[in-house]
C-alpha cells in the first residue's frame, strides 16, 4: 500500500487529535442543559442536549474537538448512550464553542433545567465540515452507529453502571 505525503499528514493529524481526545477519558461532566441552536430537533432530527458556556468552559482546554461516545443520565433516571460533539460545528460556523450531546433514547418531552450526566469513553472522528445538510445527517447517523457498537463492549459497559450517574437527592429537578 503507498500512502501519499498527503494522506500521511491526514493520518497523522487524525492520530493526534485523537491522541490528545484519550488522553483526557474518560472524562465526567455533569451540567444543567440549556437551550442551544434549537436545530438539532428542527433541521437535524437528531435532538441535541446543550451545556451552558461555564460548563463548556470547564472542559479541558486541550481536550480535541470531534464527535465522541459514552454513556449520559438526565436527573436520576437511566443511563442512555450518547454520542456528542465538541468544537465549533464547521458546517453552522459557530463563533461560540459548544458541546452538544445526543442521548440514544427517545424522551417524551424536553428537559431544559435538568442536570445532564455524561462520562465521556471514546473518540470517533474530529469535527469537519460537510457540503450539505444531508451529508452531516449522513455522518452523524453513522457517529450514532459506531457509538452504539463501542458501547456494546464489555469494557464500556461496566463504566454506565458508575455511581457518578447517581446524583444527591439536592440536585433532582422535577422528580428526574
Amino acid at each position: 500500500m503507498t500512502i501519499s505525503m498527503h494522506e500521511s499528514r491526514v493520518q497523522d493529524v487524525a492520530f493526534s487529535d485523537e491522541n490528545a481526545a484519550m488522553r483526557h477519558l474518560p472524562y465526567f461532566c455533569r451540567g444543567e442543559v440549556v437551550k442551544g441552536f434549537g436545530r438539532g430537533s428542527k433541521e437535524l432530527g437528531i435532538p441535541t442536549a446543550n451545556f451552558s458556556e461555564q460548563v463548556v468552559e470547564n472542559f479541558p482546554s486541550d481536550i480535541s474537538t470531534g464527535i465522541y461516545y459514552g454513556w449520559a443520565c438526565v436527573g436520576n433516571g437511566d443511563v442512555h448512550k450518547m454520542v456528542l460533539s465538541i468544537g465549533w460545528n464547521p458546517f453552522y460556523k459557530n463563533i461560540k464553542k459548544s458541546v452538544e450531546t445526543h442521548i440514544i433514547h427517545t424522551f417524551k418531552e424536553d428537559f431544559y433545567g435538568e442536570i445532564l450526566s455524561i462520562v465521556i469513553i471514546g473518540y470517533i472522528r474530529p469535527e469537519k465540515n460537510f457540503d450539505s445538510l444531508e451529508a452531516l445527517i449522513s455522518a452523524i447517523q453513522e457517529d450514532i452507529e459506531e457509538a452504539k457498537r463501542q458501547l456494546d463492549l464489555p469494557e464500556h459497559l461496566k463504566l454506565k453502571e458508575d455511581n457518578f450517574f447517581h446524583l444527591p437527592e439536592s440536585k433532582i429537578v422535577n422528580n428526574h
